[in-house]
């Protein structure tokens, strides 16, 4: 499981690399998610997009707006922004979304940088061997 979701997020990031250099800084958030949404799906990704995550409370699934941005292959959660820098709000975010989903692997992108690898946090929880 290890290697499939490192090489799924190698996968993510270079797709998101290939968005950011043919659109640059300075879009709005869901610009950068339709456009990484097409480039892995062209890629031959699984993407669901904007994926309601319910709150299970007391055994009851609650619906409180949460929304994945992307999910792929079912494994991975991508995350993206296009703020002035990454807070750690932004983290525990991601960290929520992997804790209500049982996931293991998240990355938090943020598109308005002049370079996407400055703007890349990958989140990993209790992954397994």
């Amino acid at each position: 499981m290890r290697e499939e979701i490192n090489s799924i997020t190698e996968a993510i990031i270079g797709a998101a690399i290939a968005v950011h250099r043919e659109l640059g800084p300075g879009l709005l958030e869901s610009a950068y998610e339709a456009c990484l949404e097409f480039e892995l799906r062209d890629r031959g990704f699984d993407v669901k997009r904007q994926l309601e995550l319910p709150v299970n409370y007391r055994g009851v699934k609650v619906d409180a707006g949460f929304r994945i941005d992307l999910l792929v292959n079912g494994m991975v959660v991508v995350e993206l922004k296009a703020v002035e820098k990454l807070e750690r709000i932004h983290e525990a975010q991601l960290h929520t979304y992997l804790r209500l989903t049982g996931l293991h692997a998240g990355l938090l992108m943020n598109f308005n940088v002049v370079r996407l690898v400055d703007g890349l946090k990958r989140i990993v929880r209790d992954l397994p061997e």
